[in-house]
Parts: structure tokens; C-alpha cells; sequence
């Protein structure tokens, strides 16, 4: 047989219609698998931001079919953290007739004009993809309208003691000029008042001898729970490791953690920690985290018992070891020579005030108060990094009960210094209250 027949042969119409079909059925199913699967990074068009990283595979949570993203797809994650920081650029500001005008320059009616995903040559800080200069485009007039402006650029609105787009609770000029005298803060945190949403068992104190698991279980155990504030409310071995009449489980899923702490659950599943399982993913493991973590963490999965010992129920060893366990980062790694872990030691020995310490959920967990269940209650939010966007969201709830203003905002403004974890001082001074004062005394004077 000639080569010419063969390669007429292998080009054959037929030939060729069957090499196509195969090849579209194989990148159908090739399509078919990582969509259907959790692995769909084969059609990520680039890296998401920090902040989404976790979820980035969720596709459906923010992307409809041919329609681009969802406003709600972010008002579903962010809307509570929005209106509880009475935003200070919502969007009926923007529908008001009278600012028409600013949305021809900048749809600010849309998350997405300023957040966009899988650009990360262009995305800044928090997630902005605008210039730094955005401002700009409805303030241009500010210099004339604020002397203290004038000698200012508009890439330093959003500046760490100046303004934060959605978010100005700790930053807007009334606040600062109450702030301007010294003041003498409380240096303690408020007392936990502890709540359990579960219903249907007796809150009546039990001890070892109530222990309802099964004979094996373990005496340390056992005499660990005793101890515990888990016995103290009442809840047995049964109470989480057996549902109603179904078989033991060594490993209670997370839903027996929620069925009391619903708070606690609603809080880590809107941080990093807990952000895959308000997705349907599996937990989060520190392998997956853009931050450095420790080698023999990586493997590790992030749930309650990551954290907590459900049976010791240690919340002084959540508050700093369970943390330090996992992250190697400069701010971390730094401190356990900081000024704020030797308070965190004299309380934990007894010779300091009862949460006078400052441990790594003082800043990051903080207690704010809650109405919970019709009552005015004291709880820790467990959303690790709802006071980290930006950083100056944490003045308000955790800097001022023991520092002064002008001292909060100088020492987040400075980066090096949040590397040290707080030791030493800032290395200069933000002018935003000297700027507030001065327009109350301008506008005073005025005739």
C-alpha cells in the first residue's frame, strides 16, 4: 500500500468526523468533571483577592450564567457588616436625584465599580481596583471648602486616620474632636455574658458522676469534662455525641456546636477561618492560607475543636496557643515579646485585674454588645477578621478601652509597627485630629 493511500485513508471524511467527535466528547467530560466538582480552578481567569481566596471555587455564590456578578452576591456576605457600620456611601445616596450627576463619572451603586475579581495586577488594598485618586471624582472641590486640605494630594483620602469609603465610625470629625483631651481608659475588658441557644435539656451543674458516655471512655476525659464549662450548664457526654436516639459518635459534626452557639457559628463562618463551610465546602486547612503558617499545621483542619477542647473548654488556650499554633506571621511571631502578651501573662498568673491581659482574640475576637435573645449581652465575635477591614474598624471595640485615640490611629497607621505587634512607638504622627480641631476652632470663629 502507498503512503498516499494511507494518509488519504487517515483524512478520510469519516475519519476525521470521528476524531472530532471524540475530541468534544473528551473536553465535554474533561468541562463536566471540574464543574460539577469542587475543583474548578481550570476556569478562574486569575487569582482572586485575600479576602475571597477561600471561596474562590464557589463560582455560583457570586457569578450568574451570562449575567456577569450579582449585587446581592455581595450584600448576602457583607449587608449586615454594612448597615452595622452605617455606611457612610450607601447606595440612596447615589439614587438621590440631586447626585445624579456623580454617577456618570462613578456607578458607586455597585459593589463591582470598585471590587473586581481575578485582577490582580490592578487590585490595591481591601480589594479596590480603582486609583487611589477616586475621590477625586466627587470631592474635587474639597480644598477650597477645608483649608487643612489644600496642601494635600487625593491618592491620601484613605489614609489610616482619615477617611475609610464605607466605614468612618472611628474616623469622622465630631468623633475625633471628642477625643482631642487626654483620656484615663478603663485597660480592662468587659466580663463575657454567656448565652446557649439550645433548648430542651436542664441547666443544672453536673460532675464526674454524671458522665453518661460509654464505659470506655477515657478517665482524663471524663475528668476534664467535669471541670468544664459544659458541665457546669448541663450538657452531658450524650448531649453531644449522641443525636436524639441515634448511634455515639467520637466525632460530633458541627451542627451539635451550633444547636448552642448559633452566635458563635454565624460569627466564624463570615470570617477566612470558617468562610468554605457558609459555602458547602469542606474546612478550611492553614495549607490553603496566603499568610505563613507553621509546617506542622498545614495538615490541620479548621472547626470549633480546632480551637476549642470541647471537653476542657480552655478559652484562655483559644485565646492565644490555639492561634500561635498554626500562624508563623511577622505580627504573630512577634508577640510573645510584646508589651500586650506580658500583660496577657500577668493575668494569666493572677497577679494582674481580671481582662486586663491582651491576648490575640482581645484584638481580633473582640467583646461587643449584642441584643441577643431580647437582652443587652457581652459576646465575642468570632468573625477573626471583621475588625481588619480596614484595621481602623478595631479603634472603636478593642484600641480604646485602654488607649487613647490619637495613640490608636499613629500606631495603625504605621506598618512596621503592627509587624513589631505593637512594641514600641509609632513613628509618626497622623494629623486628622489636629485637622478636626483646627475646623472647629475655623468654624467658631466664623462671623
Amino acid at each position: 500500500m502507498s503512503w498516499r493511500r494511507i494518509i488519504s485513508d487517515a483524512v478520510s471524511p469519516g475519519r476525521v468526523a470521528l476524531v472530532w467527535l471524540m475530541t468534544s466528547l473528551g473536553i465535554a467530560a474533561f468541562l463536566t468533571f471540574h464543574m460539577t466538582g469542587e475543583d474548578r480552578s481550570v476556569f478562574m481567569p486569575g487569582d482572586v483577592t485575600d479576602g475571597h481566596h477561600q471561596i474562590a471555587l464557589a463560582c455560583h455564590r457570586c457569578h450568574t450564567a451570562f449575567g456577569g456578578v450579582r449585587q446581592d452576591a455581595c450584600l448576602d456576605c457583607h449587608r449586615a457588616e454594612l448597615e452595622a457600620a452605617r455606611d457612610s456611601h450607601p447606595e440612596d445616596k447615589f439614587t438621590d436625584p440631586r447626585n445624579a450627576g456623580f454617577l456618570a463619572r462613578l456607578d458607586a451603586r455597585r459593589c463591582v465599580t470598585c471590587h473586581t475579581e481575578h485582577r490582580p495586577e490592578i487590585t490595591a488594598v481591601m480589594g479596590v481596583t480603582l486609583p487611589g485618586d477616586f475621590c477625586h471624582h466627587c470631592h474635587a472641590g474639597v480644598a477650597e471648602e477645608r483649608p487643612t486640605h489644600r496642601d494635600l494630594s487625593f491618592d491620601t483620602c484613605a489614609s489610616a486616620g482619615c477617611h475609610n469609603y464605607h466605614d468612618n465610625r472611628a474616623l469622622y470629625e465630631d468623633f475625633l474632636v471628642r477625643h482631642t483631651e487626654p483620656e484615663t481608659p478603663p485597660a480592662v475588658l468587659p466580663e463575657r455574658q454567656a448565652w446557649i441557644s439550645r433548648t430542651g435539656f436542664e441547666r443544672v451543674s453536673l460532675t464526674a458522676a454524671d458522665a453518661d458516655g460509654p464505659v470506655s471512655s477515657a478517665p482524663e476525659l471524663i475528668g476534664a469534662w467535669a471541670g468544664s464549662a459544659h458541665a457546669a450548664a448541663g450538657v452531658s457526654c450524650t448531649s453531644c455525641h449522641q443525636e436524639g436516639d441515634g448511634p455515639w459518635t467520637d466525632r460530633p459534626p458541627r451542627r451539635v456546636c451550633r444547636s448552642c452557639h448559633e452566635l458563635e457559628f454565624q460569627g466564624f463562618v463570615g470570617g477566612k477561618h470558617g468562610m468554605r463551610w457558609f459555602v458547602g465546602f469542606d474546612s478550611m486547612s492553614p495549607a490553603q492560607a496566603r499568610l505563613p503558617m507553621k509546617p506542622e499545621a498545614l495538615s490541620r483542619r479548621l472547626d470549633c475543636g480546632a480551637c476549642h477542647d470541647a471537653h476542657a473548654v480552655d478559652v484562655g488556650h483559644a485565646a492565644v496557643d490555639a492561634c500561635l499554633s498554626c500562624h508563623s506571621d511577622e505580627h504573630s511571631e512577634a508577640y510573645s515579646e510584646s508589651p500586650h502578651f506580658r500583660l496577657w501573662q500577668l493575668e494569666r498568673s493572677r497577679q494582674g485585674k481580671p481582662g486586663s491581659g491582651v491576648s490575640c482574640a482581645t484584638c481580633h475576637l473582640p467583646r461587643e454588645r449584642r441584643r441577643v435573645a431580647g437582652v443587652e449581652r457581652t459576646v465575642v465575635q468570632h468573625n477573626q477578621n471583621a475588625n481588619l477591614r480596614p484595621n481602623e474598624k478595631m479603634i472603636r471595640e478593642v484600641c480604646l478601652t485602654c488607649h487613647s485615640l490619637a495613640t490608636s490611629i499613629d500606631a495603625l497607621a504605621d506598618a512596621a509597627l503592627v509587624r513589631r505587634n505593637f512594641t514600641g512607638s509609632p513613628s509618626r504622627r497622623v494629623r486628622s485630629m489636629d485637622m478636626a480641631t483646627s475646623r472647629k476652632i475655623h468654624r467658631s470663629d466664623a462671623p
